[in-house]
């Protein structure tokens, strides 16, 4: 058996290449590697091997966007910002009805930008300066609060804080309830969000406005210059795969 001309690093900055240079389509960018990228990377695979070896490195992937977040040095701030953003998956009835994607892929809404969509969500958690340190990728009716507290108990290091400290958690009005919030004050995890209408004015509020525009600014990187909704993907290991590209670019 012979071992593969692309070792799994190239074929790694290969995919995070791929994903700063704005190329959703895995046959365009492979076309443009191989015509100006061939003297850096001499054994570029063809498209049909590079998808299959991509979607093996998937938890390659995955473990190194926390290697690489835990090697920087706003990886410990005390202040994290959580949100989730649409990620569209097909428009067309038709196209729904034939998605491998059906059922994982939902119908959901958009308060945002006032749209409903037929998708996922990427739920995200991230640092003040705009590092991703936790993410998952579900229904586009998954309920948010339980999405989070999920991914704070199992993505390695965000469980694992000083007890003696509180890291605070700053999100919107979606992310709510006593049942919540007590669960969160439980793991010393403190929640700033916006007042929902009929409660009281919540603390913290001044700050709320300017840091919230960190999250958005990071969600407007993803599908703006990382091309998020524009992934491509046609099958469950496909799309998860695209997003965990583009995370790690």
């Amino acid at each position: 058996m012979f071992a593969p001309r692309t070792s799994d690093a190239e074929l790694l900055t290969l995919a995070v290449m791929q994903a700063l240079l704005g190329y959703p389509s895995e046959r365009h960018w492979l076309r443009y590697a191989h015509r100006y990228l061939r003297p850096l990377f001499p054994g570029l695979p063809l498209q049909p091997g590079y998808n299959k070896r991509l979607r093996k490195l998937g938890h390659t992937m995955a473990w190194l966007i926390g290697q690489l977040a835990r090697q920087t040095s706003v990886a410990t701030d005390d202040v994290w910002v959580v949100d989730s953003t649409p990620v569209e998956c097909a428009r067309s009835r038709e196209t729904v009805k034939r998605s491998d994607l059906a059922g994982w892929a939902e119908y959901g809404y958009c308060a945002s930008h006032s749209r409903y969509f037929w998708g996922l969500r990427l739920h995200l958690v991230c640092t003040v300066h705009g590092l991703p340190i936790a993410w998952a990728l579900t229904g586009a009716k998954a309920d948010e609060r339980q999405v989070l507290t999920a991914l704070l108990e199992s993505t390695e290091g965000l469980h694992q804080h000083q007890h003696d400290a509180i890291h605070l958690l700053l999100a919107d009005k979606n992310y709510y309830g006593k049942t919540f919030e007590a669960e969160l004050d439980e793991n010393r995890f403190g929640l700033l969000r916006k007042a929902r209408k009929g409660e009281k004015p919540r603390p913290g509020g001044e700050f709320f406005k300017p840091l919230r525009q960190i999250v958005e600014s990071v969600f407007d990187t993803f599908k703006g210059q990382l091309d998020l909704e524009d992934h491509h993907g046609k099958t469950p290991a496909g799309v998860a795969t695209r997003i965990t590209q583009r995370i790690l670019a």
